[in-house]
């Protein structure tokens, strides 16, 4: 009879580069006071960039080295490394080999995964089932990185006062106590072009010409996404996987949400009938960090003590593509 592996989170850690961008700054910048709205409505204060000398891997490697401490594990102990990103340090080669080597984890099987700003949910996924599927793999370190900055247009008010950079890590391990209890992935292409950075790949390679116009190479919003893909998609899939594990909404005690907007949060957490004490929020901190977002708010959420052994909890990330996905855990204090 086979025993069911189980996975969990030991470990968490998180980093910022060293460069602090306020919203006066930015103010002062684009010539107009941006408080009322990115502050009111998306609930951002601040945000950190990255200097010439941070990047997407400097940042993972920070936030891994954080999560291991935590974890009580040396770079050797990992079987595998996964880096949920779409700023990557290099087109090739992979941004999680830069990491593992800058670790020292030379044991352990590295690759990259983008799924935008569902990257770490769908990481923390493949993590947990590459746990259940092979006994090989006892300890994966899974790492949100994102470093947007380098692909801003800093008098684009529409995506300069919103991303910022950052990375967070989380060590899963195989467990006998349930962890990770069920997830969903979701997806829909037809809206790929409305938001991404559209030069630098095999379509559009960096030429003079893209250089010199400046707008491809950079972040753009060309389409807005209607306010129904998260405070009507949101709510779908988590109820889609409570369900599978015979829970409700009441029976969470943690959610945590891509943390891009902080008045679409409240929308969806009404929507749910749930108290926005339940939705931990790092945005007005951080900023908007993308992949990096969750498991930064989970770090934090850790720090500040708010998380009790048999939490029950619920992360949701979305982005460009548009990719969704959800995972629903059990907290398990391992100290």
């Amino acid at each position: 009879m086979s025993v069911v592996r189980h996975a969990i989170i030991t470990g968490t850690g998180h980093a910022v580069p060293s460069r602090l961008v306020t919203n006066d700054e930015l103010s002062a910048s684009l010539g107009e006071d941006i408080r009322p709205f990115v502050e009111e409505t998306l609930g951002i204060h601040q945000r950190f960039w990255c200097t010439s000398e941070e990047s997407t891997a400097t940042l993972a490697v920070a936030a891994a080295r954080r999560a291991l401490l935590a974890a009580g594990l040396s770079p050797l102990d990992v079987q595998l490394i996964i880096i949920a990103t779409d700023t990557p340090e290099f087109i090739s080669p992979p941004t999680a080999s830069v990491v593992q080597g800058e670790l020292g984890a030379l044991r352990a099987g590295t690759f990259d995964l983008n799924a935008g700003c569902a990257g770490f949910v769908t990481a923390l996924d493949t993590a947990w089932k590459f746990i259940r599927a092979d006994a090989r793999y006892q300890r994966v370190l899974v790492v949100g990185a994102y470093a947007m900055s380098k692909f801003l247009d800093v008098q684009d008010k529409k995506t300069v006062t919103i991303f910022a950079d950052g990375a967070g890590a989380a060590v899963v391990e195989a467990s006998d106590r349930a962890g990770v209890l069920a997830s969903e992935l979701f997806a829909d292409g037809t809206m790929c072009a409305g938001m991404g950075v559209f030069a630098g790949g095999t379509r559009t390679p960096i030429t003079h010409e893209i250089l010199d116009d400046g707008y491809q190479n950079h972040l753009r919003f060309v389409q807005k996404y209607p306010a129904s893909v998260n405070e009507e998609g949101w709510p779908r899939i988590v109820r889609s996987v409570l369900g599978r594990i015979g829970r409700s909404e009441r029976d969470v005690d943690h959610w945590m949400w891509t943390q891009v907007n902080r008045s679409s949060i409240a929308a969806v957490m009404a929507t749910l009938g749930e108290p926005m004490s339940k939705a931990h929020t790092v945005m007005g901190q951080w900023g908007y960090t993308g992949s990096a977002c969750l498991p930064m708010a989970l770090d934090d959420a850790k720090a500040k003590g708010l998380l009790k052994d048999g939490d029950l909890m619920v992360f949701t990330g979305s982005g460009a593509g548009l990719a969704m996905g959800c995972v629903a855990m059990t907290w398990r204090d391992t100290r």
